[in-house]
């Protein structure tokens, strides 16, 4: 009974680490995510001034911008795989 414990013990501090380090991935990634999309409106800021114009993406800019997020996002989920080596 008491290697049960011992046991059930060890998987709620196993847990509670997860917990821990999950958080912390989770407010880095928000914060890098918050700089990159800030970086890319002063970006498409630049690219207004420059043309004397206001801020646009047409359908095209749009498509494409959300293919290269959506790879992006793909690439980091498959980081440390080693099935497709």
């Amino acid at each position: 009974m008491g290697k049960k414990d011992k046991l059930v013990v060890t998987r709620q501090e196993i847990t509670e680490m997860d917990t821990s380090w999950s958080t912390q991935v989770l407010v880095i990634g928000a914060v890098v995510g918050a700089l990159t999309g800030l970086g890319g409106a002063y970006l498409l800021i630049q690219r207004a001034r420059k043309r004397s114009e206001l801020p646009n993406l047409d359908a095209k800019e749009g498509l494409r911008l959300g293919l290269l997020i959506f790879g992006l996002l793909r690439q980091i989920a498959t980081l440390g795989d080693d099935e497709g080596k």
